[in-house]
């Protein structure tokens, strides 16, 4: 994998970490994995390289609904993204690397752990302080 590639990978491990913080600090919302790389599944006897093997995950409710559903390219793609995915919603959001190489942006805005709690309060209905 090339260096561009590694990064994003990294910045797509940091997400998930954001997500699993945030499913940890809310009684409403479950860090659930939904699906793993492929490369991961049939690597056989492969070194595997990424910094994790989830492909796709999501902020769920109690009862496994995904509320908030995320995935990322695989490495075949020729370009990476993160797609953020609100469950009962035809809107979503792609993430790319950031054009630093450090973390992911929407477009030129840095994609930050506060937005993502931000837009998981809405999601989950979580009242906002005044």
């Amino acid at each position: 994998m090339n260096e561009a590639d590694l990064k994003f990978y990294a910045a797509w491990a940091e997400l998930l970490g954001w997500m699993r913080e945030y499913a940890g600090e809310r009684e409403q919302a479950r860090f659930v994995k939904q699906a793993d790389f492929t490369e991961y599944i049939y690597r056989m006897a492969r070194p595997y390289e990424m910094p994790t093997t989830i492909m796709s995950a999501s902020l769920s409710d109690e009862d496994d609904r995904p509320v908030l559903l995320v995935s990322a390219s695989p490495r075949h793609a020729v370009f990476k993204e993160v797609q953020l995915h609100p469950f009962d919603s035809h809107v979503y959001r792609n993430l790319s690397l950031a054009e630093d190489g450090t973390g992911l942006a929407e477009g030129r805005r840095r994609f930050t752990k506060q937005m993502l709690f931000d837009l998981a309060d809405r999601l989950f209905r979580v009242p906002q302080a005044a």
